[in-house]
């Protein structure tokens, strides 16, 4: 199979394009290790993040489901047990990333910060202050090039 110059040159051209996506981080600021999966069409292995670890994984879509959540808890195995979760979701569609923040099952930062920060300061905030939601819709959206940063019992919002 042979390909002309400018059938290679057009796909050399789309791959900075399908590379250039932010990264989706959680960032550990609790006195207390969290639990995370990366959950789409199937559950990522788990993964723990200590006191002051994080964890990230590029920006990606998931060709079963369409978005990725990364569902975190406070507990060990929290996940197949019914234990509270805070959901951090992203959808990468072309040039756009959407992300939102959720809690199921009850709340598991009551009384904890958690921010969700983009790296492009033009972007939107997901602020709750007292780690449980406040009302009103948690989704955002911001170029795909961009890295969303959900900080646990941040400082501050």
């Amino acid at each position: 199979m042979h390909f002309s110059t400018a059938v290679i040159a057009s796909f050399a051209a789309l791959a900075p394009l399908a590379s250039a996506v932010g990264n989706a981080i959680v960032t550990n600021h609790c006195k207390f290790p969290v639990y995370l999966w990366s959950v789409g069409g199937s559950i990522g292995p788990k993964q723990t993040i200590p006191a002051g670890g994080s964890y990230s994984e590029v920006l990606h879509r998931d060709s079963a489901s369409g978005g990725i959540s990364l569902k975190i808890t406070t507990v060990d195995n929290g996940l197949y047990n019914g234990s509270p979760q805070t959901n951090f979701a992203y959808t990468l569609d072309p040039g756009k990333v959407w992300y939102d923040l959720s809690d199921v099952f009850g709340d598991p930062f009551s009384g904890k910060s958690i921010v969700v920060k983009p790296t492009d300061t033009t972007c939107s905030n997901i602020c709750w202050a007292q780690g449980v939601n406040p009302g009103g819709s948690q989704t955002k959206n911001c170029n795909s090039n961009t890295s969303i940063n959900l900080n646990l019992c941040a400082a501050k919002c």
